[in-house]
Parts: structure tokens; C-alpha cells; sequence
């Protein structure tokens, strides 16, 4: 008998539709179960799990002529989560199953030896390809229910077992969809938010931090060791505004789709912060690998990438920090063609001035270490800023300096004029050059210190656009309607560096 199971696969950080075909044919001749439809190795070895797990639930054996098709044929298949469908296929064309309720969702789960029903990778993913589809909802593990259950119009009916779901779709056990409750929304933030208090002196560090987290524009640091740098870096989550619900989705998916997703969270409603090691190759900086999947850059959408030595990175990993630095998204390349993730991240980087760390006697020293960063990539960094030694009696004097209340209130205030001026979640450093021209106009008095400022320092036109894209933030941090000469001069100081070829 012929069954026909609906589930998905997880290309990349999305779901695509996977109809699973189960043929069963008559209890004679040789035993044979033929996969096919692009199955990797791993789904077809899951074949032995199902036939125990299904056994060991009180099910018989399906027969000895078994055919599974995994449709469509051209995509690969991989991942134990469709152990679940493959059963519910079996016992559909055994008639253990006596109805089609199963058409009216999505199913997926991996199986255990004893029948139980574990974790799978995308859950949301898959509540979002169910309401696509007009599904009246989906069968998973209850692992997975709460972030299943953050999307509007599915029902979702988590299982704990392969004979809970069979009674289920027989109607012999009334399963209740699961409903989420407020406080899985807000159970993510139970760290500790970090205070800028906590960081001495630095005044002018922390406001380069302020007008960087205001537009989200990338930064590096420079200075040597013990000067507060990653102390710096991470405190700036804390002053950045919590998700928005779009924001939320689109992050949550990417955890989700790669197994990171917090116990007990639904949704995350705090801004990454990613700070993996210099030793990190480029795939996983980046993302790829044999089955493309997200790298740290995609971790990191909506919040913050920290690399701190950022020269000790390899050249090949910086060089390819360009494509979403610029674009916002990750483009990973296959013969059987290409997947995006997003990488909306803001850039935070920091670097000592020298190999050996400290201040050199020479320049020379200090440009050639830093020569590692290729001019391409500088010019895609918005503010550089000097991160000098602390004076002794800034470290041991009793005045705080500003604090991360201080910070995002200004932070606040410029996103929500940001806001007004876009009517939608577009910041000052995504602008667009049709947005730029008409929000970055400068006057007669500002295009000639920019005249000046581009002579002396040699910067490019991709450096002019930062520049004003910066002192725009500036300008929204002052209240200020016109970006004045104040604010473009120390959008240019923030140049550090540039160089004239």
C-alpha cells in the first residue's frame, strides 16, 4: 500500500516542502528497503532505527518489499528528521494508521531505539513552511514546540513518542494544541547586563561606542593591552534596543536551524554578541562547508560581531568579511547552486598597535603590523578609534564615568529619529545611496571641510559615504535636522586609518 507523509528538509537556515513516499508491499519473497531521492547516508542507516523503534512501540515489522521515495529527487537529504515520517508512512501502508489526518500537517522528529521522539534541528523553520502552506499545522518533537509555537495560525502538537503519535492521528488520544505563555518570550535575558560604569576613563572611547550603536556602524579599536577593549566591546549589547519581533524571527530561525537555541526559549529577545577565536577558519567565520551552514557572521544578525586581534585573523577569513559587511547577507556557493543567510551584524573589532603589543618607537612598526588589514576592508569600517593606557589617577579615582543608562538613552533617542525619517528598521549605516543623498546633504561650509579632509587623508569615495553616514548619526544624537560642521569633523577624526597612497 501506497502512503504519502508531508515533512521538510533544512536547506541552509530554511525549510523546503519533502513529501515522503512509503510503498509496502506483501509479507513474501526477499526482504529488501530501497531509500532513494538523494538520501545521504544518514537517512539511509535511520531505516534501522525506524524498523526498532517502530517494533518496540508494539508495532509489527512493515513487510519485506519496502520502497521509501524522499521527493523532490534533486535536493539531498540529511539529518535524522525523518525518522518520524518514514514510521507514520510504514504503519499508514500497514493500515496501523486507518485514516489520512496526516495530510493536514507537517511531521518531523528523530526516533529513538525505544520509540521516543527527540530534538530536530529547525523547528521554526518548519511552523513557517506549514503556515506557507496552508497546513492546519505540525506534529514534532516536544523539544521543539515552543519555538514552534511562536508563529500565528499553526497548531502545533508535540509528541513524546512514536505511539503517541500514531493515537493522535488515529483520534484515540486527544492530543491539545500547544499554547505558549507570556513568559517564554522573555527567557532569554537572564544574563547579567554589563555596565560601561564599570570601565575607567575611556570617555572618548565610549562615545565613539554611542554613536556607533546609534547607527549601527562597525568600529575598531586600537590600543595595547590592558587598555579595556573587550571590556568595551562587551558592554555594547547592553545599550543597543531589544529585537523587534521581525529581528526576533529572522535570529531565532538561524539558532534554531543549527541546534542553539536555548532550553525553554521561544524566541530570543536579545541581541547576539559572537566573539569567536583569531584561530577561526573561514568557513567558520563565514559559513559553508560540504552542506553549507551558517557561520558566526550569521550568529551574529542583528547583533554584534566582536574579533578581537583582529590582524591575527587569516587574511583569506578578513578578505571575506567584505560580502556582508557590505551587503548584509552571506552568499555561499554549490555546483547545485547557491544559499544566503543574512549577516546584518554590527562590526566591532579591536587590534593592538604592534605585534609585541605596546606602542612603537617607530611608526614603521605600527603601519606594517597594521597592514595586515587590507585597505578594501578599513574602508568598510566606519569609525576607528584610539584606545589609549589609562592614567593612573583616571584608574583609581573615585568619579564613574558614564554609565550604560547614560549611553543608551542617547542610543534611543537617535534610532527613534532614525525611525521617524524611514518609517521602517533602517538605520543611518544601511542607507542607500538614493536615502544618503537625500539625508546626508552637507553645506557650503561642510563640502569644504570635506574637500580637506579628502585631500589630506586620500580617502576613498566608499570613505566619503561612511563619513556622512556617520556625522548623519551624529546629527540625530544632537537633535539635529542638518549635519553641521561639528559633526562632520568628528565623523572625519574618526578616520584614523586612512592614508594617502
Amino acid at each position: 500500500m501506497l502512503s504519502r507523509i508531508h515533512s521538510y528538509i533544512l536547506v541552509g537556515i530554511d525549510a523546503l516542502p519533502c513529501e515522503v513516499e512509503a510503498d509496502v508491499g506483501g509479507r513474501g519473497g526477499v526482504e529488501k528497503v530501497t531509500v532513494v531521492g538523494l538520501a545521504q547516508t544518514a537517512v539511509k542507516e535511520s531505516i534501522d532505527r525506524v524498523y526498532r523503534a517502530m517494533v518496540n512501540s508494539g508495532y509489527s515489522h512493515p513487510g519485506k518489499d519496502v520502497v521509501i521515495n524522499l521527493a523532490p529527487a534533486d535536493v539531498k537529504k540529511e539529518g535524522p528528521s525523518l525518522d518520524l515520517p518514514i514510521a507514520i508512512g510504514l504503519l499508514r501502508g500497514t493500515n496501523f494508521i486507518q485514516n489520512n489526518n496526516h495530510k493536514d500537517f507537517l511531521i518531523a522528529g528523530e526516533l529513538a531505539l525505544d520509540g521516543r521522539v527527540r530534538k530536530i534541528r529547525g523547528g521554526l523553520s518548519l511552523a513557517i513552511l506549514a503556515k506557507e502552506m496552508k497546513k492546519r499545522g505540525v506534529i514534532l518533537p516536544a523539544e521543539n514546540a515552543l519555538e514552534a509555537a511562536v508563529v500565528d495560525g499553526v497548531e502545533v502538537y508535540p509528541v513524546s513518542s512514536l505511539a503517541q503519535a500514531v493515537s493522535f492521528l488515529n483520534e484515540t488520544l486527544p492530543l491539545p494544541p500547544f499554547v505558549l505563555d507570556g513568559e517564554s518570550y522573555t527567557s532569554s535575558s537572564k544574563s547579567e547586563t554589563l555596565d560601561f560604569a564599570d570601565v575607567r576613563g575611556q570617555e572618548a572611547v565610549k562615545r565613539a561606542i554611542t554613536i556607533a550603536a546609534a547607527g549601527q556602524h562597525n568600529i575598531l579599536m586600537i590600543g595595547p593591552p590592558g587598555t579595556g577593549k573587550t571590556m568595551l566591546a562587551s558592554r555594547i549589547p547592553g545599550i543597543m534596543p531589544p529585537l523587534t519581533r521581525n529581528e526576533s524571527l529572522e535570529t531565532t530561525r538561524i539558532y534554531s536551524a543549527l541546534g542553539l537555541l536555548p532550553e525553554g526559549v521561544a524566541l530570543l529577545d536579545q541581541r547576539p554578541c559572537r566573539s569567536p577565536h583569531h584561530s577561526a577558519s573561514a568557513p567558520a567565520l563565514i559559513g559553508g562547508g560540504a552542506i553549507p551552514k551558517p557561520g558566526e557572521v550569521s550568529l551574529a544578525h542583528h547583533g554584534v560581531l566582536f574579533l578581537d586581534e583582529l590582524p591575527e585573523f587569516s587574511r583569506y577569513a578578513l578578505e571575506m568579511l567584505r560580502q556582508p559587511l557590505e551587503g548584509g547577507e552571506v552568499n555561499i556557493a554549490r555546483v547545485h547552486g547557491s544559499i544566503k543567510f543574512p549577516a546584518r551584524f554590527m562590526l566591532v573589532a579591536a587590534t593592538n598597535p604592534t605585534a609585541s603589543g605596546h606602542d612603537p618607537k617607530d611608526p614603521r612598526h605600527r603601519d606594517k603590523y597594521l597592514s595586515r588589514l587590507s585597505g578594501p576592508l578599513v574602508d568598510r569600517i566606519d569609525i576607528h578609534v584610539e584606545v589609549p593606557t589609562v592614567p593612573y589617577k583616571e584608574l583609581t579615582g573615585k568619579r564613574a564615568g558614564t554609565d550604560s543608562g547614560t549611553m543608551k538613552r542617547q542610543v534611543d533617542n537617535a534610532r527613534s529619529r532614525q525611525r521617524a525619517r524611514f518609517g521602517d528598521d533602517t538605520l543611518n549605516s544601511q542607507m542607500s545611496s538614493k536615502l544618503l543623498q537625500k539625508h546626508g546633504n552637507l553645506s557650503e561650509t561642510c563640502l569644504l571641510l570635506m574637500k580637506q579632509a579628502m585631500d589630506e587623508l586620500g580617502l576613498s569615495a566608499r570613505a566619503y559615504d561612511k563619513v556622512r553616514r556617520v556625522a548623519r548619526t551624529i546629527a540625530d544624537m544632537d537633535l539635529s535636522d542638518e549635519i553641521q560642521e561639528q559633526h562632520l569633523a568628528e565623523a572625519v577624526q574618526y578616520r584614523l586609518l586612512d592614508r594617502k597612497q
